[in-house]
């Protein structure tokens, strides 16, 4: 390039890497040797050349057990890690609880002592979740969301549902497979409001009966806050009796609890929509007891949040705001063919 354009090796290096002065005029006339070239530069022999290596931070929410959800985020971040251990990638992961916004905060400010080069997190507590990213903004420290976002918050980007559109979807299963009856939407979740991701499923599910005038169902919401809470099925029972309930959504990966209810009251005339392949959440799949599973590919997330953390820190190449996992439809019939959650099932 430097001999096409005649000019100097430290002149074409300037122009590609953007750095110093140089004139307009050979400015333009390189950049058009290089699109007439196709040239695509050794990121892999750059980088490893400027010897930068990188410190990555993870925070996700503790898994209540070895078969939760949140060990499937983890399996990906540690795959992408091992394929980029030529770059000298450290990750340091840190946890809270999924009951406790407190212990958010605690590993936040664990994270912020370590001043690392980026951050993967799961905005869970979206109050708590403000203030970390103001934190992260003021010590100029690259942050990705992953499995719910903040919308405009500053972040490099998303990796996750659109919670919103998952909710939709919901909506609409829900709607073609039952011809009669209301609606029960369920939270398993402390301090509801606080929990991004909940509330846009909650929305776009609402907004599916409300867009479509859908007024033969009506819906209603409960939260449990605490499965250890002595009678939360007596009471949720209660509800579905007194009124004349027959679909239930649960916003989130607790499906399991409702079919556990249903297995005790006997109520197997319900219809029933909810989250993720978990081992239990599958077992009542199979039985018929849940309907639908909507699978969000939380493995595949954890991969793409380091990596697109990864591009941006240490190869220094601009990424997409936004990368949308796929909203999959599981049921008992197709369930067998997702082959990464084998283990599981």
């Amino acid at each position: 390039m430097a001999e096409k354009a005649k000019v100097s090796i430290g002149t074409v290096d300037r122009v590609l890497h953007n750095r110093g002065e140089v004139a307009e005029s050979t400015k333009k006339k390189i950049l058009a040797i290089v699109k007439e070239l196709d040239y695509q530069p050794n990121i892999l022999a750059s980088t490893l050349a400027s010897k930068k290596s990188a410190l990555f931070a993870t925070l996700f929410p503790e898994p209540p057990s070895p078969d939760g959800y949140w060990t499937r985020p983890a399996i990906g971040v540690k795959k992408r890690v091992t394929e980029l251990r030529q770059y000298g990638i450290q990750v340091q992961p840190y946890t809270f609880s999924q009951t406790e916004p407190k212990s958010f905060s605690e590993n936040a400010n664990k994270i912020l002592e370590l001043k690392p080069d980026g951050v993967v997190f799961a905005p869970f507590y979206k109050k708590e979740s403000n203030a970390f990213i103001q934190k992260l903004k003021e010590l100029d420290i690259p942050f990705v969301f992953i499995d719910s976002e903040i919308k405009n918050a500053g972040q490099l980007g998303y990796i996750g549902q659109n919670s919103y559109q998952s909710g939709l979807v919901s909506g609409k299963l829900l709607d073609l497979i039952l011809p009669e009856g209301n609606v029960l939407i369920i939270h398993f979740a402390k301090e509801m409001d606080n929990q991004n991701h909940l509330v846009q499923r909650e929305k776009g599910f609402y907004d599916w009966y409300s867009k479509n005038k859908r007024t033969i169902h009506q819906l209603f919401t409960t939260e449990v806050p605490d499965t250890f809470e002595e009678k939360w099925m007596e009471r949720v029972e209660k509800i579905i009796r007194d009124k004349n309930i027959k679909g239930i959504f649960v916003t989130n990966s607790k499906v399991y609890n409702v079919g556990r209810l249903i297995e005790k009251y006997k109520l197997f005339e319900l219809k029933v929509i909810g989250h993720d392949l978990l081992k239990e959440n599958v077992t009542f799949l199979k039985k018929d007891i849940v309907h639908f599973l909507i699978c969000q590919r939380p493995e595949e997330q954890g991969y793409n949040a380091i990596n697109k953390i990864f591009r941006y820190v240490v190869q220094k190449r601009a990424t997409a705001r936004e990368n949308y996992t796929s909203i999959d439809i599981v049921t008992k019939e197709n369930v067998d063919y997702y082959k990464e959650f084998k283990k599981e099932i």
